[in-house]
């Protein structure tokens, strides 16, 4: 989450902090990012974001509604 994406991607690629996640796996690549009026609605959705599976995720990248759908219906059975 961020207000200024290019400095975030930057700072993620340049290794600015040691003990983030991406430290170890630069370069990053931004595969998405969705704009948010309100930040409380932002955190929501990185939150719901990081309990997706790999596959969940990687049909977001795509944009692959209906998978991003069956996936999520899968998990509520």
């Amino acid at each position: 989450m961020t207000n200024d994406l290019e400095i975030r991607i930057e700072q993620h690629d340049s290794g600015y902090d040691p003990k983030a996640y991406t430290f170890t796996r630069r370069p990053v690549v931004l595969k998405y990012y969705q704009r948010f009026t309100l930040i409380e609605q932002a955190i929501e959705f990185e939150k719901q974001l990081k309990g997706w599976s790999r596959k969940k995720k990687e049909a977001l990248f795509n944009e692959d509604w209906d998978e991003v759908k069956r996936l999520s219906n899968l998990k509520k059975k």
